[in-house]
Protein backbone atom coordinates (compact mmCIF):
# COMPACT_ATOMS: atom_id res chain seq x y z
CA UNK A 1 0.00 0.00 0.00
CA UNK A 2 1.16 3.43 -0.91
CA UNK A 3 0.73 6.52 1.04
CA UNK A 4 -1.51 7.96 -1.64
CA UNK A 5 -3.55 4.32 -1.48
CA UNK A 6 -3.65 5.00 2.44
CA UNK A 7 -5.09 8.59 2.27
CA UNK A 8 -7.49 7.57 -0.13
CA UNK A 9 -8.47 4.50 2.15
CA UNK A 10 -8.33 7.22 4.94
CA UNK A 11 -10.91 9.37 3.34
CA UNK A 12 -13.08 6.27 2.49
CA UNK A 13 -13.09 5.22 6.39
CA UNK A 14 -13.95 8.65 7.47
CA UNK A 15 -17.12 8.79 4.92
CA UNK A 16 -18.16 5.62 5.68
CA UNK A 17 -17.93 5.61 10.11
CA UNK A 18 -17.88 9.41 10.76
CA UNK A 19 -19.80 10.98 7.43
CA UNK A 20 -17.16 13.60 7.26
CA UNK A 21 -14.58 14.45 4.75
CA UNK A 22 -10.87 13.95 5.86
CA UNK A 23 -9.47 16.89 3.94
CA UNK A 24 -5.65 16.65 5.20
CA UNK A 25 -2.43 14.27 4.70
CA UNK A 26 -1.77 11.01 5.86
CA UNK A 27 1.49 8.65 5.03
CA UNK A 28 3.57 5.80 6.48
CA UNK A 29 5.92 6.34 9.34
CA UNK A 30 8.47 3.11 9.16
CA UNK A 31 9.99 4.82 12.77
CA UNK A 32 6.71 3.77 14.61
CA UNK A 33 7.49 0.79 16.59
CA UNK A 34 5.04 0.60 19.77
CA UNK A 35 1.93 2.46 18.11
CA UNK A 36 -0.21 2.16 15.70
CA UNK A 37 -0.89 5.85 14.24
CA UNK A 38 -0.19 9.35 15.63
CA UNK A 39 -2.23 12.27 14.50
CA UNK A 40 -0.37 15.89 15.05
CA UNK A 41 -2.29 18.11 16.28
CA UNK A 42 -0.40 20.57 14.13
CA UNK A 43 -0.94 21.03 10.82
CA UNK A 44 -3.85 17.42 11.42
CA UNK A 45 -1.68 15.25 9.53
CA UNK A 46 -1.64 11.14 10.74
CA UNK A 47 1.37 9.04 10.25
CA UNK A 48 0.67 5.50 10.58
CA UNK A 49 2.77 2.12 11.26
CA UNK A 50 3.55 0.69 8.13
CA UNK A 51 3.48 -3.21 9.57
CA UNK A 52 -0.01 -2.54 9.69
CA UNK A 53 -0.46 -2.40 6.19
CA UNK A 54 0.31 -5.81 5.40
CA UNK A 55 -2.98 -8.02 4.59
CA UNK A 56 -3.00 -9.87 7.60
CA UNK A 57 -3.77 -7.01 9.61
CA UNK A 58 -6.76 -5.31 7.79
CA UNK A 59 -8.65 -5.65 11.05
CA UNK A 60 -5.97 -3.50 12.78
CA UNK A 61 -5.31 -1.48 10.80
CA UNK A 62 -8.64 -0.38 10.30
CA UNK A 63 -9.07 -0.11 14.42
CA UNK A 64 -5.71 2.15 14.66
CA UNK A 65 -7.78 3.98 11.19
CA UNK A 66 -10.59 4.92 13.45
CA UNK A 67 -8.73 5.63 16.71
CA UNK A 68 -6.45 8.75 15.15
CA UNK A 69 -10.03 9.57 12.99
CA UNK A 70 -11.64 9.88 16.25
CA UNK A 71 -8.70 12.44 17.48
CA UNK A 72 -8.64 14.22 14.27
CA UNK A 73 -12.26 14.76 14.03
CA UNK A 74 -13.18 15.83 17.53
CA UNK A 75 -10.18 18.08 17.84
CA UNK A 76 -11.30 19.93 14.81
CA UNK A 77 -15.00 20.37 16.10
CA UNK A 78 -13.23 21.45 18.98
CA UNK A 79 -14.57 18.71 21.70
CA UNK A 80 -12.64 16.91 23.84
CA UNK A 81 -9.95 14.70 21.54
CA UNK A 82 -7.34 13.62 24.38
CA UNK A 83 -7.61 9.38 25.51
CA UNK A 84 -9.03 10.10 28.83
CA UNK A 85 -11.75 12.66 27.88
CA UNK A 86 -15.41 10.99 27.99
CA UNK A 87 -16.05 12.10 23.69
CA UNK A 88 -13.12 10.81 22.74
CA UNK A 89 -14.03 7.49 24.56
CA UNK A 90 -17.66 7.89 23.68
CA UNK A 91 -17.03 8.14 19.84
CA UNK A 92 -14.70 5.18 19.85
CA UNK A 93 -16.49 3.32 21.02
CA UNK A 94 -19.70 4.41 18.82
CA UNK A 95 -17.60 3.66 15.80
CA UNK A 96 -15.73 0.38 16.90
CA UNK A 97 -11.70 1.82 16.75
CA UNK A 98 -9.21 -0.19 18.56
CA UNK A 99 -8.17 1.24 22.20
CA UNK A 100 -4.27 0.23 22.25
CA UNK A 101 -2.67 -0.95 18.32
CA UNK A 102 -2.09 -4.89 19.02
CA UNK A 103 1.42 -6.68 19.51
CA UNK A 104 2.65 -7.60 15.88
CA UNK A 105 5.29 -9.80 17.11
CA UNK A 106 5.88 -12.05 20.31
CA UNK A 107 8.89 -11.86 22.24
CA UNK A 108 11.20 -14.35 21.52
CA UNK A 109 13.07 -16.08 24.87
CA UNK A 110 16.57 -16.50 24.35
CA UNK A 111 17.92 -16.81 27.80
CA UNK A 112 16.42 -19.40 30.45
CA UNK A 113 17.49 -18.95 33.93
CA UNK A 114 16.61 -21.37 37.01
CA UNK A 115 17.48 -21.08 40.70
CA UNK A 116 20.21 -23.20 42.13
CA UNK A 117 17.87 -22.99 45.57
CA UNK A 118 14.44 -22.89 45.23
CA UNK A 119 14.13 -23.91 41.36
CA UNK A 120 12.00 -20.86 39.88
CA UNK A 121 12.70 -20.65 36.20
CA UNK A 122 13.45 -16.88 34.35
CA UNK A 123 12.95 -16.41 30.56
CA UNK A 124 14.89 -13.43 29.24
CA UNK A 125 15.10 -11.94 25.97
CA UNK A 126 18.96 -10.67 26.72
CA UNK A 127 21.87 -12.31 29.03
CA UNK A 128 21.81 -11.83 32.92
CA UNK A 129 24.75 -11.24 34.56
CA UNK A 130 24.64 -14.20 37.08
CA UNK A 131 27.09 -12.92 39.58
CA UNK A 132 24.95 -9.77 40.01
CA UNK A 133 21.39 -10.85 39.86
CA UNK A 134 19.93 -13.67 42.34
CA UNK A 135 16.49 -15.55 42.72
CA UNK A 136 13.51 -12.79 43.35
CA UNK A 137 11.98 -15.33 45.66
CA UNK A 138 14.37 -16.98 47.62
CA UNK A 139 17.78 -14.85 47.02
CA UNK A 140 19.63 -18.00 45.53
CA UNK A 141 21.87 -18.18 43.06
CA UNK A 142 20.65 -17.80 39.07
CA UNK A 143 22.00 -20.39 36.67
CA UNK A 144 22.36 -20.92 32.82
CA UNK A 145 20.15 -23.91 32.37
CA UNK A 146 20.37 -23.63 28.79
CA UNK A 147 20.01 -21.11 26.02
CA UNK A 148 16.00 -21.02 24.91
CA UNK A 149 15.50 -23.18 21.06
CA UNK A 150 13.25 -20.79 18.59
Amino acid sequence: MTNAALVHYIKMVSQRYFNQPFTHQAWFNKRLRTTGGRYHLADHHIEINPRFAQPQHSQALLGIVLHELCHYHLHLAGKGYRHRDPDFKQQLAAVGGSRYAPALTVPQVKWHYVCTHCGQCYDRQRRLNVQRFVCSRCGGRLKLSQPATD
